[in-house]
């Protein structure tokens, strides 16, 4: 395998968030997407988003892989419903999303399954939680933060490291992944163009934020 295809098999370019709260959890994204760091392809791409009325997933890497591996696992967890005759918890659900990653990078192929996702949702007695998948199938549940493998991850941890408190309420959570966004897009090339955040409560799914940055010329001064 030659070095241009080393080179293309895992971009990440993209922040993703994913914040728990005393009361839900919060998870956010901006909205740019990028072909292999050198152009922007996309500037309203959906990166965070329900896949069903009680899970929202966020998933950065190879693109093909982070739109078709919710989908499979949209489509299983269903099943696993209708054959067990209960809804699967977050946590099973984010079971089955590491063995998704697992076999597609053991799966035979000339470039493997490269993607990686935080997923969180509500379980039926009301608790929230949140995990990070692993582009190799590691499961890690998330007990303050984590922005995943995106190319922004540098740049939000260390401000959420700095403004994260124990006991944080989800809209004190939704305004520290806004100002998390903020940084990132300012400083990393393949992140902007917009910003999504939605709550996991045990209320439900809701998007709390949808906005897009323009830019703008000013005149020097």
């Amino acid at each position: 395998m030659d070095q241009e295809l080393k080179d293309s098999i895992l971009k990440t370019g993209t922040t993703l968030i994913g914040i728990a709260c005393k009361d839900g959890v919060v998870m956010a994204a901006d909205r740019q997407a990028t072909g292999g760091h050198s152009i922007v392809v996309d500037k309203h791409a959906e990166k965070v988003y329900p896949i069903n009325d009680y899970l929202v997933i966020s998933g950065c890497g190879v693109a093909s892989d982070s739109h078709r591996v919710p989908k499979l696992l949209s489509a299983e967890l269903r099943l696993k419903e209708l054959r067990s005759k209960s809804r699967p918890t977050v946590k099973q659900a984010a079971s089955l999303l590491s063995n998704l990653n697992y076999s597609g990078i053991r799966r035979p192929s000339m470039i493997p399954q490269q993607a990686g996702f935080l997923i969180a949702g509500f379980n039926e007695d009301g608790s929230t939680e949140l995990f990070n998948v692993m582009p190799d199938g590691a499961t890690i549940k998330v007990r303050d933060y984590d922005a995943s493998v995106g190319s922004g991850m540098p740049y939000v941890l260390g401000l959420l490291e700095r403004l994260y408190k124990k006991d944080l309420t989800v809209k004190e959570g939704v305004k520290l992944a806004i100002e998390a966004l903020k940084s990132s897009t300012q400083r990393d090339t393949a992140s902007g163009y917009g910003i999504d955040v939605f709550t996991i409560t045990k209320e439900g799914i809701k998007k709390e934020v949808e906005q897009t940055i323009e830019p703008k010329y000013t005149d020097d001064k």
